[in-house]
């Protein structure tokens, strides 16, 4: 799912200027697949597929990959609608320095709901 994250991130313009200020890599975890993301100014600069050895991020967010295709699906349940609903059922978890995530909290949310539209 998270192949075409660069294109539909920096294609969506609203979504790089609110994310204008955030430089930083995160891990994307999906069940046991991670994906390091570089966000550059906003914009997408590159996703790898690990597996990494002794990788370096800012901050992770990991979710079983059934929980992920629920939240990516074009029309998500209730409490798998949004990233915080999923961190208060327990069922996705933060980790590592999470300033940034919290201060462009609505970006992140952007970012990892921007899967959905491949679906539409």
């Amino acid at each position: 799912m998270l192949d075409r994250l660069q294109d539909l991130v920096n294609e969506n313009g609203r979504l790089v200027e609110k994310g204008r200020f955030v430089t930083l890599v995160m891990m994307v975890g999906v069940g046991q697949d991670l994906h390091r993301v570089t966000i550059e100014k906003g914009r997408i600069a590159s996703v790898e597929t690990g597996p990494f050895v002794m990788p370096s991020y800012t901050f992770g967010i990991h979710a079983s990959a059934e929980d992920w295709a629920l939240f990516w699906s074009p029309a998500p349940p209730p409490r798998a609608n949004d990233v915080m609903a999923l961190l208060k059922d327990r069922r996705l978890r933060l980790e590592g320095d999470l300033h940034p995530f919290m201060a462009n909290l609505f970006y992140f949310k952007g970012v990892l709901a921007s899967p959905r539209l491949m679906e539409a």
